[in-house]
């Protein structure tokens, strides 16, 4: 931490150079070090009286002379004054020094408070030494202002100084962007600051340049017209792709029919011949030098946003849309049904129990939720603070904000997702709400280190991580490749195998048709498997049935009859002959369950013993586990003791009764 360093109180009217003198006096250095500095602050006022007009001479000559007349000491106070405005290319040529130091003394208390914010969030203690010093006197220099009256433009405009500077080398250069990024942090935690930073990944790309590789300017404006109306519609990641489309259309376009210039222009052999094309071409940005040709679904896509331009100009009746229809429904290719690709039990208990062992706390609890609930990853670092329901009676819930499908859900929670939860919640800290980027509002999100949000890079690594503690490896012998989607298969796959129905599973992951969730029921059905079973034991049992032999009867006698394997129904004057793999007779005891069925009391002993004898049928079948047979007979069997029951209330007493 910095010394404070008394200074005198001096006139603004005094002279430069006897203020200065007066600042040099109560520094807590030598008398040859305090000569050395009021030497070198005459011999640069003598050469250059004027020092704004000296300020506008090149850069690289004014730190060479700055060093040969030992002035720096003497700037660095006049920057610190404000005697002088520095540019933000003399501090960056310059980029250790007193012109730090010097601002940073005199200025204790805003040092002090933006170190212990920066400090409160986990940085290194190097790193916030140079933000509270090296950032926060550049900005505060070279804008003329404070720590308290720091704005987003002020900051803005260093940035922008920062890039400008061509005197900087380019690692010096990015080093004090990230410095002032992270100030520009710390300002947002106090509050100076509404706006949180920008991730340095992000890119806002407007429509015209990305369609600028499109060379046609006709075509290139009408794609840039379509991409504004359907970006009030469509999510950005959307226009993205299609826009995507849309330059990779035209750009062949302009290479292999040159003479076409608006799209009125275009026929149906035009876009066979593109189909043709990119069904089959090389894979293109990180992958390029694979050599690889992309795969069915990335052709599908183009396809389809291609035809759905096309149907939109046509149906909105632009002026200059082709005559003809050009793309047709049987142009998409049908695209591969592959199953979900869920780890292995094995695989699944080896990596989670390494994913406990990770010392990242905010990757290790990403991972834990990602499995334990079946988040998408978006949603999953979309999270806020009160997603926790604690629902009576129900446990714990975890309401999933609005995610890829636009809906939101809730998930229950089982003891292990909400432990990690908990372990993340103890170590995350007090943050500042920052913007969400769907609607602008401020929000509480769960997963921020250090005032930002982390990004998919980090359970990424995290994922990868574990693999590596865990040996897994793949049949290359490489560390096996999971995605985090790959977690939410697991999920669902572990869900159907233990018998959960596929209606509850849609609302788990938030599916908003059947046909999405019936990709799980091909993993592992439980009917399916169950009639398989059923039917293999029925083979494996299965006897020869009896053989017709001309003059002779195939229904055996009464013995052979209830120790054979068939179905045991009793019909008039005889037995049935049909087979046990045939399961029950639809139309067996039809009559007696029948509403029309009616008897009277002179048929009470033959109802009697058709009674005696479906409950001995009916003992009989639950030996054997004949389930069909036992519902048959019960039903049976409760329709003959209703119709007895019934004639004994009708018969009277006699008087030996």
């Amino acid at each position: 931490m910095v010394t404070a360093v008394a200074v005198p109180v001096a006139g603004a009217e005094l002279p430069l150079l006897e203020r200065h003198a007066a600042f040099v006096a109560g520094l807590e250095c030598n008398s040859q070090a305090k000569r050395l500095r009021l030497n070198g602050a005459a011999r640069l006022l003598a050469r250059h009286p004027d020092l704004g007009r000296w300020m506008g001479r090149p850069t690289v000559d004014r730190v060479a002379e700055a060093r040969r007349l030992y002035a720096w000491p003497f700037l660095s106070w006049c920057f610190a004054v404000g005697a002088l405005r520095p540019d933000v290319e003399l501090l960056a040529a310059k980029s250790k020094g007193a012109h730090y130091a010097t601002w940073a003394r005199m200025h204790p208390d805003q040092v002090d408070r933006v170190a212990k914010t920066a400090s409160a969030m986990g940085w290194v203690d190097e790193w916030v030494y140079r933000v509270s010093t090296t950032a926060l006197a550049t900005v505060c220099m070279t804008r003329q202002t404070s720590v308290d009256r720091i704005t987003v433009e002020d900051l803005a405009a260093v940035r922008a100084d920062i890039d400008a500077a061509v005197a900087v080398l380019p690692r010096c250069r990015a080093t004090l962007r990230g410095l002032v990024h992270s100030l520009h942090t710390v300002c947002y935690q106090l509050g100076v600051v509404d706006v949180p930073p920008e991730h340095g990944n992000a890119r806002h790309t407007p429509l015209e340049q990305r369609m600028a590789p499109v060379p046609q300017p006709v075509i290139r404006d009408a794609f840039v017209r379509y991409l504004r109306i359907v970006a009030t519609t469509l999510r950005p990641k959307s226009v993205e792709s299609r826009a995507s489309s849309l330059t990779l259309f035209g750009v062949w376009l302009a290479q292999h029919h040159p003479s076409l210039t608006a799209l009125s222009q275009l026929r149906r052999h035009h876009l066979e011949e593109f189909l043709a094309y990119d069904a089959v071409r090389a894979c293109q940005g990180k992958v390029a030098s694979s050599g690889r040709t992309i795969s069915v679904s990335h052709h599908a896509r183009a396809v389809r946003e291609l035809r759905a331009f096309f149907d939109d100009i046509t149906i909105w009746g632009w002026a200059d849309r082709p005559s003809t229809l050009v793309l047709h429904r049987g142009d998409v290719p049908r695209l591969p049904m592959p199953l979900p690709r869920a780890l292995p039990p094995d695989v699944d208990r080896a990596f989670m129990n390494a994913v406990h062992h990770l010392q990242d706390t905010a990757a290790r609890a990403g991972i834990v939720l990602l499995r334990g609930t079946g988040l998408r990853l978006g949603e999953l670092l979309d999270l806020e603070l009160d997603c926790l329901w604690e629902l009576p009676r129900h446990g714990t819930w975890l309401k999933v904000p609005l995610g890829k499908l636009n809906t939101e859900r809730v998930v229950p929670l089982d003891a292990d997702t909400l432990t990690a939860l908990d372990a993340w919640m103890a170590v995350r800290g007090k943050q500042r709400a920052l913007t969400h980027p769907r609607h602008g509002r401020p929000v509480d999100f769960l997963f921020v280190i250090a005032g930002s949000r982390i990004g998919h890079s980090r359970i990424r690594r995290g994922i990868a991580d574990a693999i590596e503690a865990a040996g897994l490896t793949g049949p290359s012998g490489q560390p096996l490749h999971v995605t985090p989607h790959q977690l939410r298969h697991t999920y669902a796959t572990s869900l159907v195998n233990a018998g959960m129905s596929l209606q509850a599973l849609m609302a788990l992951l938030g599916h908003v048709s059947p046909q999405m969730t019936l990709r799980y029921a091909a993993l592992a059905n439980g009917t399916v498997r169950g009639a398989y079973d059923a039917a293999m034991t029925k083979l494996h049992q299965r006897r020869p049935l009896p053989i017709i032999v001309a003059g002779r009867s195939v229904v055996p006698d009464r013995v052979a009859w209830l120790n054979s394997e068939m179905i045991k129904t009793r019909v008039a004057h005889g037995y049935c002959s049909r087979h046990l793999a045939a399961e029950a007779c639809p139309y067996a005891n039809i009559c007696e369950n029948c509403d029309n069925y009616q008897t009277g009391t002179e048929f009470l002993p033959q109802l009697q013993d058709q009674l005696a004898d479906a409950q001995a049928l009916h003992d009989d079948a639950v030996d054997r586990g004949w389930d069909s047979e036992v519902a048959r007979h019960a039903r049976l069997i409760s329709s003959l003791q209703r119709h007895i029951d019934r004639l004994r209330r009708d018969t009277p007493l006699t008087a030996d009764a």
